[in-house]
């Protein structure tokens, strides 16, 4: 998605955060895993000539963090910069639960990337709501970190889901084993 978005988007750089979502508070991995495979990622990406950082701020925040509080800290750590959102569709679904979502399209444009599905978020309709700064990506990508950790619990190989740097770090760190 990253470089999809590169390439789109005419983006200057990624930056990539380990969130503390509270809603997903029951995950299997520590944080340091997820920091280190980030970090990992960023390497990869940094291959492709995409200038690409970690971002570990709500991590150290050590509390419950929202999309909305890690856009603001970047806006004070990059003040001049334009910040794009980059999300999937399955998460945009659930946009109007997110806390403070009314000033995310203030705070950055939102690039929404959608799966191949029968279930389509409408983009004209979006529109009309008044969704302005929105954009819509077709990205026909139907693996998801849910399916790639279901492989991995059952067994079955990721090779061609994740990069093999991160497969190995997950291999030798026996994460999301079932």
């Amino acid at each position: 998605m990253c470089l999809f978005a590169r390439e789109l988007l005419c983006i200057d750089r990624i930056i990539l955060s380990v969130s503390n979502n509270p809603f997903k508070q029951a995950r299997l991995d520590h944080d340091d895993h997820r920091r280190n495979m980030i970090g990992l990622l960023v390497a990869e990406l940094r291959k492709t000539g995409l200038p690409a950082e970690p971002c570990d701020w709500e991590l150290q925040k050590k509390t419950s963090s929202y999309t909305v509080d890690l856009l603001r800290h970047l806006h004070e750590v990059y003040p001049a910069d334009k910040l794009t959102l980059l999300v999937g569709e399955d998460s945009y679904r659930e946009f109007p639960l997110w806390k403070s979502h009314e000033e995310l399209e203030a705070l950055a444009d939102i690039a929404v990337f959608r799966r191949v599905t029968h279930d389509r978020i409408d983009q004209e309709n979006e529109r009309k709501k008044g969704n302005r700064n929105i954009r819509f990506i077709d990205f026909d990508c139907p693996v998801s970190s849910t399916t790639t950790r279901a492989y991995i619990a059952s067994g079955r190989p990721v090779t061609a889901m994740i990069p093999s740097a991160i497969n190995r770090y997950i291999i030798a760190h026996h994460l999301y084993q079932g």
